[in-house]
């Protein structure tokens, strides 16, 4: 990272940011738990951190060995770092284009807990919309039925 790349700070975060680089320092871990991969079926650990800044927090989703890495009260940089919007709260992310190193600096000197960006409800875009319009009834969608004797036509070219 070049001397002239820009920090945000955690106060400027809001969803759907890219290529966020930033200094905060790890306030608490959450308990790791396992999931399974939907593209590979491997089972990856998974967590949450509060860190932050003297501006506020926000949380932090750590896969497998950056848990282990990441240790209450020391300081880190985030460097192409994401924020997304998981069941409406704000998360910030490394992903596997961004990097996490810990730094030896006392900035930030505290973790601002009062102003939490993870604690505001952020309105969350459906995952998956209709192509047809109207919700999914038991008509279809659109409020159009399917027809008898088999699947519609729609279904059948997924096959």
């Amino acid at each position: 990272m070049s001397e002239t790349e820009e920090f945000k700070i955690v106060n400027e975060l809001k969803p759907g940011l890219r290529g966020i680089n930033i200094k905060v320092r790890c306030n608490s871990k959450n308990e790791e738990r396992e999931v399974i991969s939907r593209r590979t079926g491997e089972t990856l650990r998974v967590t949450e951190a509060l860190v932050g800044d003297e501006t506020g927090s926000v949380l932090l989703t750590l896969w497998n060995e950056d848990i282990d890495r990441m240790q209450e009260d020391h300081v880190y940089q985030l460097s192409n770092a994401y924020t997304t919007v998981f069941k409406g709260s704000l998360r910030l992310n490394i992903g596997k284009y961004g990097s996490m190193e810990e730094i030896e600096s006392d900035e930030p000197a505290e973790v601002n807990l009062e102003n939490n960006l993870s604690d505001k409800v952020y309105e969350q875009e459906p995952r998956y919309r209709p192509r047809y319009g109207g919700e999914r009834t038991s008509f279809g969608y659109g409020g159009r039925p399917y027809r008898s004797g088999g699947r519609s036509r729609r279904d059948r070219r997924r096959y």
